[in-house]
């Protein structure tokens, strides 16, 4: 079939593309959950537009529907309890991102991004100088807002890692005078921590410190969630195929033939703007179903041995933004909360990018091997970065510096060699 469309500089072909790819962005960077709701705000106020899934036919008038399940759900008993949304960590902080702790909008802008680099541990292990640059800012002030968390719930969300989380914790905590100064103390040398048995304080301070949550968002991470797969990836007679989860996506359906009550006079004009204004998100609504299958198929096609049973290869996200002409952080926000099912389970799209080390070997796979070492190791003595190091050369057979490593191991939340022995002892 070929292909119709002119690339003529038409001005009306100019402004429907521009506004297309207005509504675009924002409904390609939510998840099914998250578009449901911004499509019933959006068509709120049109009477020609409804918005439809296989789950809830019409939510044209039911805007507060997603609140409304929030807290229908502690009275709801058997299968519908168990179906009903329950709030995320993601949703818990957002709800906290107000006056008086993020009095502007700028400082609720940095305190939702800063979210957004949150790992599922509740850890930040984002970029600041990036934070601070899209919102045009001094680093200091990003980290400023970053220390605010301190007072969030859970506590010790946002915190760099996990000293800082209990700092955080301990502010919160019903530690004061000299109890809090001993707790100071302690975590700064957790090591030796016991050097201060004498102190009429230590045993209620160690009590105290103990039931501390490490990781920060350990709550969350014990609720085993439900995840809905954006994408398909199966074999069909021999073939690989690939294709969308349609049951979960929204869609939206134009109707012209609803008498809007409005002055007569009016009437063509209104019908007109409003049918316009539900087209445009019907066209956004197939532009991200393209660009998710798109977005398969690349994966697919690039990872085509992950499928047959083999590892993840390199794979960069700049490749994607490429293909798109798009930002490799707007991609990377797109594929975010979203997933890919087949027959080894469902992961996120974003595990199936990595900066390449090596022709053969992915930033991930090092991570992995990262990960079940030190998961592994002998607690009276865990490894060093220069160890570990000295592992993954002979393991993978490539040479990289000692810096690299503890940037992973950062990026994991694995604490220093030194900390995790502290941490061993007190049996956190």
């Amino acid at each position: 079939m070929k292909n119709n469309l002119k690339l003529a500089p038409s001005t009306s072909v100019k402004t429907k593309l521009s506004t297309t790819l207005k509504s675009w962005l924002p409904i390609l960077q939510s998840s099914n959950d998250e578009l449901i709701e911004m499509l019933t705000e959006m068509t709120q106020d049109n009477p020609y537009a409804s918005v439809q899934t296989n789950l809830i036919k019409d939510f044209s008038s039911q805007s507060q529907y997603t609140k409304t399940t929030r807290k229908s759900s502690k009275q709801a008993e058997g299968f519908e309890s168990f179906c009903l949304y329950e709030d995320g960590l993601f949703e818990v902080l957002l709800d906290q991102i107000a006056p008086p702790l993020f009095p502007t909008p700028r400082s609720q802008e940095i305190a939702q991004l800063i979210i957004e680099d949150l790992n599922e541990e509740g850890y930040f292990d984002g970029d600041l100088e990036e934070i601070a640059s899209r919102c045009g800012c001094e680093v200091s002030e990003v980290d400023k807002i970053r220390k605010r968390f301190a007072y969030l719930e859970p506590c010790g969300i946002g915190a760099i890692d996990v000293v800082e989380a209990l700092e955080f914790q301990l502010d919160q905590s019903e530690l004061d005078g000299s109890a809090y100064d001993l707790a100071k103390l302690i975590l700064q040398d957790l090591h030796n921590h016991f050097h201060h048995k004498s102190h009429a304080e230590y045993p209620r301070v160690m009590q105290v410190l103990k039931g501390f949550k490490n990781p920060p968002a350990i709550d969350y991470l014990a609720k085993e969630q439900y995840i809905k797969p954006d994408l398909f990836v199966s074999f069909e007679n021999g073939e690989i195929e690939v294709r969308l989860n349609h049951e979960m996506s929204p869609s939206i359906k134009i109707d012209s033939n609803i008498q809007a009550q409005i002055p007569k006079s009016a009437e063509e004009q209104f019908i007109k703007t409003k049918v316009k204004e539900a087209r445009t998100l019907v066209d956004a609504l197939e532009m991200r179903k393209a660009t998710l299958q798109k977005i398969g198929l690349m994966i697919v096609e690039y990872q085509y041995d992950f499928f047959n049973g083999g590892e993840i290869k390199p794979m960069k996200l700049k490749d994607l933004a490429d293909e798109f002409g798009h930002a490799p952080s707007t991609i990377s926000r797109a594929i975010s909360n979203k997933y890919l099912e087949c027959d080894r389970g469902i992961f996120s799209i974003k595990s199936f990018f990595s900066t390449a080390l090596d022709d053969d070997v992915s930033n991930s796979a090092i991570k992995d091997f990262v990960n079940d070492l030190v998961k592994n190791e002998d607690r009276k003595k865990p490894l060093s970065d220069s160890k570990i190091l000295e592992l993954i050369e002979a393991k993978f057979g490539i040479k990289i510096v000692r810096r690299t490593i503890t940037k992973y191991r950062q990026k994991l939340n694995i604490a220093s060699s030194s900390e995790r022995k502290k941490l061993y002892e007190m049996s956190f």
